[in-house]
């Protein structure tokens, strides 16, 4: 069974391949933050931006070149759901404990996932970054470009996309807007390959 869906994600990413000679010619014209009025939180320092619809179409015509990177925690990327294709390195993980018979969580920063990013691609390849909503991955991509890498977008939209600002709507609040969920191809399955559960938990690939 495990082979068979392999077989299948390979056979796809061959008949994608040829869609394309190259990710420059099916790369978006980049918009600028003012264009796409982007709040302070989702803006980077590299100024390169997509929605997640653009970004599936960036994958899907040259899926060997371009490489998506899903900054969410773990838990979110299980149960929230991901785009298939992608990689889940976290920028921060969720931290648990009891205190006082209470349970108490909160962030703690990944100070590894320069150098996880490091092992699936190289500072000249196409990076797509996403989180919820576009401000965790903003952060992601700038630490990449102080790292080097340059060409790296940030998914302004995200899995989860942008909050339904309607009082007159049933979906008023929910994020159903926008982003990859209600855009593009996503699921629950883990490749266990593909996700970083604890600090220094990858294997080098390159």
């Amino acid at each position: 069974m495990l082979s068979r869906f392999f077989l299948c994600i390979m056979t796809v990413a061959m008949v994608c391949g040829t869609a394309a000679s190259s990710v420059g010619a099916d790369t978006p014209k980049p918009a600028s933050a003012e264009d796409l009025q982007l709040p302070e939180g989702k803006q980077t320092t590299l100024g390169l931006y997509v929605t997640a619809a653009q970004a599936y179409e960036m994958w899907k015509a040259a899926p060997d070149e371009v490489t998506l990177i899903d900054v969410r925690t773990p838990e979110e990327f299980a149960f929230v759901g991901h785009p298939e294709m992608a990689w889940n390195i976290p920028l921060a993980f969720v931290t648990y404990h009891r205190k006082g018979g209470k349970t108490e969580h909160g962030a703690k920063m990944n100070v590894d996932l320069v150098a996880e990013v490091e092992t699936i691609a190289g500072p000249t390849d196409t990076l797509l970054i996403t989180c919820r909503s576009g401000g965790r991955s903003a952060k992601a991509v700038n630490q990449l470009a102080a790292a080097g890498f340059k060409n790296v977008y940030n998914i302004v939209d995200g899995v989860e996309g942008d909050k339904v600002k309607d009082p007159g709507s049933v979906f008023d609040g929910k994020r159903m807007k926008n982003g990859w969920k209600n855009s593009a191809p996503w699921v629950y399955t883990l490749d266990p390959e593909k996700i970083i559960l604890e600090e220094g938990a990858s294997k080098p690939t390159r």
